[in-house]
């Protein structure tokens, strides 16, 4: 894989980015940041997300990424907060396939795993690996270190995920059998 490569981390208050530089094994930092809608009174989230959106596609703009990945969104305790981080994560997502980017999606375990070697690391240990991966001077936030690391696992996993997509041709299984509700 050869390129750059932008890493999202979705937050209606904080979204995190972050681009690295892919050569072959070789990783470069290029820029990291968060896009913060604070301007916007809590309670106008269309305005908020107008900021999300705005933001990502200007990252996309001056720093031409050639794919994108984005954290995937869980289920949290309370529901409310999770609608509406889905609903900055769609504005995210908008943003970037309007770029005409190709968007991969990774959780936050396959993203710890993939940076500190196990899934239940820290975020302060997610930010020093990150810094040591990329030859930081300093601790990125944490914001923009879940981003660059998202960036960092899709550069380790996109070309063996190309190549199995590749390889092989994914079809639903036509003999699923129905359990309580479920299909296996």
């Amino acid at each position: 894989m050869k390129g750059r490569i932008l890493g999202i981390d979705p937050g209606l208050q904080c979204t995190g980015f972050g681009v690295v530089e892919v050569d072959g094994r070789q990783l470069g930092y290029v820029a990291s940041g968060t896009i913060r809608t604070g301007e916007a009174a809590r309670s106008d989230l269309p305005a908020r997300l107008k900021i999300i959106f705005d933001g990502v596609r200007e990252v996309v703009e001056t720093y031409r990424p050639v794919c994108a990945s984005v954290e995937i969104v869980f289920v949290n305790v309370n529901p409310q907060s999770t609608l509406l981080l889905g609903q900055a994560r769609g504005a995210a997502l908008a943003a970037l396939v309007s770029g005409g980017l190709q968007v991969a999606e990774y959780t936050a375990l396959q993203l710890k795993k993939s940076i500190v070697g196990h899934g239940h690391a820290s975020k302060e240990q997610v930010q020093e690996l990150v810094m040591r991966l990329l030859q930081l001077p300093g601790l990125p936030g944490k914001d923009a270190a879940d981003a660059l690391g998202l960036a960092i696992t899709h550069a380790h996993a996109g070309p063996s995920l190309a190549a199995m997509a590749r390889a092989t041709t994914l079809a639903p299984r036509a003999h699923a059998q129905f359990r309580r509700g479920r299909s296996y």
